[in-house]
């Protein structure tokens, strides 16, 4: 479930617009009054503020925060602002554009957690955005054995049953038994493994990780941490568990970034952005189990000011 709050009679457009619009008088910006309305619409409100604002004022709102905010709560902004598809294709090209190998990460979650319309829809963004398809850029960029995984999670089309109990139970035991046997071989990159992970629904896929488990003995990423610091089976541990229990990955990586000394910002503010219209009280209820303190105050105890503010009313 969502934790974004919309109210029930939102103001106007031409309202919204005009009062963000006067929030960024000055020399500076209210912070507060930006929070207090951007933190409560939706992708659609907030694309259409945008628009508004554009066509009132002849500005583009993203250049307007970027003149008036800075550090993290401008990051923040440019990250929550856009529709959501929109802030997928900008994620997706920084990732891509980014030599580090944790930028694979956010390819991965933007191919595992939405929906195949949603990730239809990034991919035509990211060709108005860049003049070339988000797959040719991971491909180009990206070494072979990570390629054969990402190609294949960015551009499929997976069914989506209504029904989450809709699986083939002839086809969930053989295929246990091929991942089974990839994954004795270590042969981790194998066209099986890839097939089955990028094109079977998610209720097809947690079911034949379940039977691979009650034949076998082991959780399957249990039996893919051979080599704990490998960075490919790293990614398809990560794959595997995001795309069958999104809410577990979430909560390693946004405890990840918070734990010990220093906040990975950039991450927090990734997810509580791309998360809070989705699964974020889930994400939320799973950290306070795993960690036994709540999300929110290791969030109060690692950010500040407007920063903090944002990220509160986006998870709150």
């Amino acid at each position: 479930m969502a934790t974004l709050s919309v109210p029930d009679q939102v103001p106007p457009v031409a309202e919204d617009s005009e009062n963000l619009h006067k929030a960024m008088q000055g020399w500076g910006a209210d912070g507060k009054a930006l929070i207090s309305i951007l933190a409560h619409r939706n992708g659609r409100q907030r694309c259409s503020i945008r628009q508004a604002y554009a066509e009132k004022y002849g500005e583009v709102f993203s250049k307007e925060l970027e003149k008036k905010l800075s550090g993290d709560f401008l990051r923040s902004m440019l990250v929550w602002t856009p529709h959501p598809a929109e802030r997928d294709a900008m994620l997706a090209y920084e990732a891509v554009m980014n030599k580090k190998s944790e930028a694979y990460f956010v390819i991965m979650e933007i191919g595992c957690t939405r929906t195949s319309q949603e990730l239809f829809e990034v991919r035509q963004d990211y060709l108005a955005r860049c003049k070339r398809s988000l797959e040719e850029d991971v491909a180009y960029r990206t070494s072979e054995e990570i390629r054969k995984l990402l190609v294949p999670l960015v551009t499929s089309y997976r069914y989506e049953p209504q029904d989450e109990t809709q699986v083939d139970t002839e086809m969930v035991n053989s295929e246990a038994k091929i991942l089974h046997e990839v994954v004795s071989h270590k042969d981790y990159g194998h066209e099986e493994l890839i097939r089955i992970l990028t094109t079977r629904s998610k209720p097809q896929l947690r079911a034949t990780l379940k039977s691979y488990y009650d034949q076998f003995g082991n959780p399957i990423n249990k039996d893919l941490k051979n080599k704990p610091k490998d960075e490919y089976l790293a990614l398809l541990r990560a794959t595997i568990k995001c795309l069958t229990c999104p809410e577990k990955y979430f909560e390693k990586t946004l405890r990840l970034s918070m734990k010990g000394l220093g906040t990975d910002e950039e991450t927090l503010t990734r997810v509580v952005a791309t998360r809070a219209e989705v699964d974020m009280k889930h994400i939320k209820e799973q950290y306070e189990r795993k960690n036994n303190v709540s999300m929110v105050d290791d969030i109060k105890g690692d950010t500040s000011g407007d920063y903090l503010r944002i990220l509160l009313a986006l998870v709150n």
